[in-house]
């Protein structure tokens, strides 16, 4: 009589969480080792951008910096203090006549070609956009010209415009601010029409079908809906006229209607550059700043109810519209 058979035990299977930490150690230590794996992390790629954010980055920390010097070295530091912003009676930014009408000039001119581009942009993007037929894509096109062509060719072009052409209206505060809603109002119709294309047409169908005119549909649907590109072209024409050199320099006519941009250019390459002058700059700096901040807020309040991210907001503000 044969004794009966033990059956073999089976081996107790490997739990699922060390076969996955296994597999993520393995596809770690290929990721790490292996250079033709396109997965891997890219050191080189990761160092060549922080290079390029400490070479861009560093030289205007620098002059921000030595616009708090109490001297008027550009090599050593001597402290801190707001000498060159208030309390020098003669050469700081609150009292050089020259100075503070570069700032108020600069404001100026961002303020009215805003008021003037956007509501022009956004007339000519609703009106491109309803139009068909052949002449409403010249006219696109002629639109998008303005981002091909070179801003001192246009900048020429305007002072010979207001120089022998329409001899009325002289150089200075009115031909600057003619000449940067010429140049910026492209900005407000590509940046509203992408809206519009992206929204289509069932709103404003919708808004008719329940008995509303083409008045009440543009105030109550499609201005609403247009809010966020209108918010973000203000914002990037507001802060394009800012650092805009090329144009209001070849326009303005005196010291008067000089805005901070040309009056750094001309007085540093005059040799006369100083604590003042890094001052200025960073007025300037902190203006683009606020206005980046109150867009990227704005756009993100405007679009609260829709899908995005706050990168979206972040490339819209920077000048594409999605």
């Amino acid at each position: 009589m044969t004794a009966p058979s033990i059956p073999a035990e089976t081996p107790a299977p490997e739990p699922a969480v060390s076969i996955a930490a296994a597999a993520q150690g393995t596809a770690r230590r290929m990721r790490r080792w292996n250079p033709r794996n396109p997965w891997r992390h890219s050191w080189f790629l990761e160092g060549f951008t922080w290079l390029y954010l400490v070479w861009s980055l560093v030289p205007i920390a620098i002059a921000v910096l030595f616009s708090f010097n109490q001297g008027r070295s550009q090599a050593a530091y001597q402290g801190l203090t707001w000498h060159w912003y208030f309390w020098d009676k003669t050469n700081s930014v609150w009292h050089n006549a020259q100075l503070h009408a570069a700032v108020i000039q600069t404001v100026r001119l961002s303020v009215l070609t805003t008021l003037i581009a956007v509501p022009l942009g956004v007339a000519f993007a609703i009106g491109i956009n309803r139009w068909r037929g052949p002449v409403p894509s010249t006219f696109n096109f002629l639109m998008i010209m303005s981002f091909v062509i070179p801003e001192l060719i246009f900048g020429v072009a305007m002072f010979f415009v207001f120089t022998v052409l329409f001899t009325t209206v002289h150089l200075g505060t009115v031909a600057e601010v003619l000449g940067l809603v010429t140049w910026n109002v492209s900005w407000a119709a590509i940046i509203v029409q992408a809206r519009l294309v992206t929204l289509g047409r069932q709103y404003e169908e919708a808004a008719s079908d329940l008995g509303a005119n083409r008045f009440q549909t543009m105030r109550r649907v499609t201005l609403p809906l247009l809010a966020p590109a209108i918010f973000a072209s203000a914002v990037l024409v507001f802060s394009g006229v800012i650092d805009d050199f090329v144009i209001v320099d070849l326009l303005s006519s005196n010291a008067g209607n000089t805005p901070m941009s040309v009056i750094i250019y001309s007085t540093q390459r005059g040799g006369n550059g100083g604590p003042a002058l890094n001052a200025i700059g960073t007025i300037m700096l902190v203006m683009s700043f606020v206005i980046a901040i109150i867009g990227y807020i704005g756009y993100r309040f405007l679009t609260r109810g829709e899908r995005g991210s706050r990168l979206d907001a972040l490339t819209t503000i920077a000048g594409g519209e999605g």
